[in-house]
């Protein structure tokens, strides 16, 4: 297990009567050619230093390129991914256009072993999504966020 964490924020809109959920593909070249659980709610780490729900908001700016929006923020709760991660999530109702997107970067060596690095998007699309398709692109443990979202809205 590990102490990393991270916290997020799951956008949801109300589209033709459907709720949809904002997910963003993971960047780079491992998750180039791949959709099924390589989607993520947009999220990243946080130190003992900030607070979960500021870390949420920042890591929103950071990935997406935009300011998070205003709340309220629904609380989604946390969940453990399978790489020992601790994520918090929060949902916040908000439309945005996925073509206003300005990804943040990170930089990697590739191909591995050949000394150079190059910078790739930490998310390299984002794009709205009615939950029967978010739980198959979702990194799995991530489904539960949607789950617990679908819950609160409902009653």
């Amino acid at each position: 297990m590990t102490d990393k964490r991270s916290a997020g924020l799951l956008l949801f809109r109300r589209h033709e009567g459907a709720v949809e959920v904002l997910l963003g593909h993971m960047g780079g070249p491992y998750w180039a050619h791949k959709d099924a659980r390589a989607w993520s709610i947009p999220k990243g780490e946080y130190g003992p230093d900030e607070t979960p729900r500021d870390a949420a908001r920042r890591e929103f700016t950071e990935e997406i390129g935009l300011p998070p929006p205003d709340g309220p923020y629904l609380p989604l709760g946390e969940v453990r991914q399978s790489n020992g991660k601790l994520v918090t999530v929060w949902a916040v109702e908000a439309d945005l256009d996925p073509a206003l997107m300005v990804p943040g970067t990170f930089t990697l060596e590739w191909p591995p072993g050949s000394g150079r690095t190059e910078e790739f998007p930490e998310l390299d699309r984002v794009a709205w999504c009615v939950p029967e398709v978010a739980r198959n692109r979702l990194i799995a443990a991530q489904v539960t966020f949607v789950e617990r979202l679908l819950a609160q809205l409902s009653g």
